[in-house]
């Protein structure tokens, strides 16, 4: 009978699982942001990652769990040397092989169409899979490798995966605040997979000396079933226990991991679209869900483990506590100004105790099924993360095309309802009814009363259009020049002079008659309709179908642009169309989605990405980029901005707007002319000047432009003395800038 390991072991392998869940989560988050710059800022290319890397936990864990006791009983070694292999597999295909997977793979999808298309979308799906699939299947199999080895050191230990399952969520939830916070901003997206590829290897040589000093066992018995009636989760019905023990598991993965998607987009009018603020509901997630399972290992020690019952009894009000929270009423959205601090905290407090409840309950689940052996822990955690695989892609790709994000969540939620009034029969009477009151009560006033931002404006303004897809929600509203877009509740720009001047200005400047541009963002289509007045062959790319849908809510004209044999409207990625493209513009205009801060922003402005739109030039061709002002970052973002352009195109210039704050950038690779104000208002066509003046308050279009060429800005003066300031897919400057705004670094 072997004895229990000595403390300094035990804790030794809390350390490493620690160390293990946070390099995790380095991973998953630093490869769905560069997932993002190869395949398209889209939210299946989230729900993908999500569920492939869920899928490689899933099968790496079932895996694990079969072939760890044949293994050892072959070979003699320790499972600790197996376990220290799956780390160094992680640490090099973390670091090394998935960026090359991801490079490879975004050259293999250029011939796949656009981005909402089928047949991309599906490719797109394959290649994320072999990219990071090999990799997740190695993380899923640690736990069923550990548990192998606490098992060789003590016997049997039923409480070992919750014990490992702590350690593994505290390290992810450390991950990913490290990653969001401080490391990508310090080091860049490559460096920091190199640091996490260092620690897997640090650990897989710890457990090398690990399993140097621990003779494998010389038999490790095969189980034949799991004990469920050593387990302090029993359910008091015998028979349908397992199976339904199988089906919690499945069900709370799929749910809680298609809620972490809805959120995603829930949250965004409040939280807006920000590096941090998705980084924020995954650390609330794990963070809850961590605390939960300090509960359930509290409990455990006391033998004082809370009956099923009662925990789904917490847990199905809890589902729809996000959905009850996230009322427009109470929250205060992101374009009524400045983030709120106040709503965004309850928003992330309203998920903490559902989280919380299933820290719980699921390492308890998995205890109870597998009383300490590693193959039905495996198995038992496989069926958990299948349902976590599943989850997302059905957000996605069922949920959100066809209903609000609040109906989203209540839809979700209703599971733990049908489960709870299956379970409640063995409450006492008087706890029975209170908490089905209470979860009826939680799940009618966040369908009824609770109400969304969307919901809102539908009621205050009838003529409001709501376009929902694979992409993103899309709602139009308002009246003449007050109309407005929200793109996931985010406020994307307005029926103003200034977009109409990043298609004239490049196009005034350029030397001879342009005949072709191109423009990298729609919007509400005004830049769209002042480049076809030019009567020139004019491509627009948007990644968001219901944008370009949303064209004739805003323009009087737009059936007649969209029926101009000269225009054409492409759903796809701007920096993935110039790679698959191999046509040449006189003017590439670039109008990155605010806010600045967002990831769709710095794709747009980092100097690889100008690097590539050069080799899309015509000769004389001119590069136009708007960065708005307004804020002290938003400043930095514009220097920043300009450093990237000026290092990519020998001739720049730039200018305030007509009206508001702001730059725009220009960029040739030859000189760009000097003319006076006259010589460019003469180059306008008559429907260009009209389209220019459209919106003016003079009828002297020289006057009027006269205004942008007035304000020119000095770039040499513009540009931050620092020239390491600037914006790089690596160094993404305008993402990652916390440290900077709290004087930190």
């Amino acid at each position: 009978m072997k004895g229990r390991m000595n403390p300094f072991t035990r804790r030794l392998l809390f350390l490493l699982f620690f160390v293990s869940g946070f390099c995790s989560l380095v991973y998953q988050v630093v490869w769905t942001r560069m997932a993002f710059a190869s395949f398209g800022i889209i939210t299946p290319v989230l729900s993908v990652v999500l569920s492939v890397f869920m899928l490689g936990l899933s099968v790496g864990a079932w895996a694990g769990g079969r072939v760890i006791g044949p293994w050892t009983r072959r070979t003699g070694w320790s499972a600790a040397f197996f376990y220290g292999g799956a780390e160094l597999m992680i640490g090099l295909g973390g670091a090394i092989a998935v960026p090359q997977f991801f490079k490879l793979g975004e050259h293999f999808l250029l011939s796949a169409g656009q981005t909402n298309s089928f047949h991309y979308l599906f490719l797109s799906a394959l290649v994320l899979a072999l990219a990071i699939f090999p990799w997740c299947v190695f993380m899923g199999a640690t736990f069923p490798l550990m548990m192998a080895y606490v098992r060789e050191s003590e016997g049997h230990n039923q409480d070992s995966f919750s014990y490992l399952y702590l350690a593994n969520v505290l390290g992810a939830m450390s991950g990913v605040l490290w990653t969001a916070v401080v490391s990508v901003e310090i080091l860049g997206f490559r460096m920091t997979l190199w640091d996490a590829a260092a620690c897997n290897f640090t650990i897989a040589l710890i457990s090398g000396l690990l399993g140097r000093s621990q003779r494998a066992a010389a038999a490790t018995p095969k189980p034949e079933t799991a004990g469920l009636a050593a387990s302090p989760m029993v359910l008091p019905f015998q028979g349908a226990g397992r199976r339904l023990i199988q089906w919690l598991l499945f069900t709370t993965g799929f749910c809680a991991m298609a809620m972490e998607v809805v959120w995603s987009r829930a949250f965004t009018p409040v939280l807006q679209t920000q590096v941090y603020s998705f980084a924020a509901i995954v650390w609330a997630y794990l963070g809850a869900t961590c605390l939960g399972s300090l509960w359930y290992r509290h409990d455990l020690r006391k033998r004082q483990v809370r009956s099923l019952a009662v925990l789904i009894s917490l847990l199905a009000p809890a589902a729809f506590l996000p959905a009850l929270i996230n009322d427009a009423r109470l929250m205060q959205p992101s374009w009524a100004g400045q983030i709120s601090l106040t709503s965004s905290a309850l928003l992330l407090a309203s998920i903490c105790p559902f989280c919380a409840v299933l820290g719980y309950l699921t390492p308890g689940l998995i205890d109870g099924y597998a009383a300490g052996h590693p193959a039905e822990a495996g198995k038992a955690y496989a069926i958990n993360v299948i349902g976590c695989i599943l989850g997302p892609l059905f957000a996605s790709y069922v949920l959100l095309p066809r209903i609000s994000e609040r109906g989203a969540l209540v839809f979700l939620g209703l599971p733990f309802l049908g489960y709870y009034l299956y379970l409640c029969r063995i409450l006492p009477p008087k706890r029975r009814w209170a908490w089905a009151l209470i979860t009826a009560a939680a799940a009618v006033w966040a369908w009824f009363v609770s109400e969304d931002f969307e919901h809102l404006l539908v009621k205050a303004r009838p003529d409001t259009q709501i376009r929902r897809d694979y992409a993103a929600s899309t709602v139009s509203f308002g009246t003449g020049r007050t109309k407005a877009l929200l793109v996931n509740g985010v406020g994307m720009t307005a029926l103003a002079p200034t977009p109409k001047f990043m298609a004239h200005l490049p196009l005034i400047f350029h030397a001879g008659r342009p005949q072709s541009a191109l423009i990298i963002c729609f919007g509400m289509g005004t830049t769209y309709r002042s480049a076809l007045s030019w009567d020139l062959s004019t491509t627009t790319v948007e990644l968001v179908p219901g944008v370009a849908k949303a064209f004739p809510f805003y323009h009087a004209d737009a059936q007649r642009c969209l029926e101009n044999p000269k225009g054409r409207i492409m759903v796809d990625d701007g920096r993935r169309y110039l790679k698959r493209t191999a046509e040449k513009y006189d003017v590439i205009v670039i109008d990155p989605p605010p806010p600045p801060e967002a990831a769709g922003s710095s794709l747009l402005y980092s100097r690889e990405f100008y690097e590539l739109a050069k080799q899309h030039l015509q000769p004389q061709g001119i590069l136009q980029t708007w960065v708005p002002g307004g804020s002290d970052m938003n400043v930095a973002i514009g220097q920043a901005a300009a450093r990237s352009i000026s290092e990519s195109f020998p001739y720049t210039r730039a200018f305030g707007p007509v009206e508001g704050s702001g730059i725009h950038l220009l960029g040739s690779m030859e000189p760009i002319e000097s003319l006076t104000v006259e010589q460019l208002a003469a180059r306008l066509p008559e429907r260009a000047r009209q389209d220019l003046l459209e919106w003016s308050d003079t009828p002297d279009v020289t006057a009027y432009l006269g205004r942008v060429i007035a304000r020119e800005v000095d770039l040499a003066r513009f540009l931050n003395r620092d020239p390491e300031i600037q914006i790089t897919d690596d160094r993404p400057y305008n993402e990652y800038f916390l440290l900077r705004q709290l004087n930190l670094y």
